[in-house]
């Protein structure tokens, strides 16, 4: 009688599904699209304006390193682990006054400790107004 072989097969995790906090939800973002390779979400100028009318930068960071984040934590559940940010970066190319900009966030690397990500934020010409850079480190999650 032979003794059992360990399985050595990768533990299968479910992949976390994206929850939005109490600021993506007044800001008005929706999510289009969320998986390992792409996360995508829309988020209105009308309510995310500065007092000259323009969409707010610190509105463009906000929801950008919430995209992003989003796409680290679900490479990081793939591997049982979360993701919390450890840097942001956005270089700011134009604004908007109107209408509708969606976030597009995808993996510049995605290693088992750290997650990068660039986030572009675009507006209905498919313009860039804004593109940021954010570095997640992924660990245990805490119980």
């Amino acid at each position: 009688m032979s003794a059992p072989t360990p399985d050595h097969s990768p533990t299968q995790h479910e992949l976390w599904k994206i929850t939005l906090g109490e600021l993506d939800e007044k800001m008005g973002v929706k999510i289009v699209e969320e998986s390992v390779e792409r996360v995508v979400a829309t988020m209105p100028v009308e309510g995310n304006r500065q007092s000259f009318g323009l969409l707010h930068g610190g509105a463009s960071l906000a929801v950008g390193e919430a995209v992003g984040s989003w796409a680290a934590v679900i490479h990081a559940s793939t591997m049982g682990k979360t993701a919390v940010g450890v840097d942001v970066s956005a270089t700011h190319h134009r604004s908007a006054r109107e209408g509708q900009v969606t976030i597009t966030a995808t993996p510049i690397h995605l290693g088992g400790t750290l997650a990068t990500h660039e986030v572009l934020i675009t507006n209905e010409a498919n313009q860039r107004l804004c593109t940021l850079r954010i570095t997640n480190l992924l660990m245990k999650p805490k119980n």
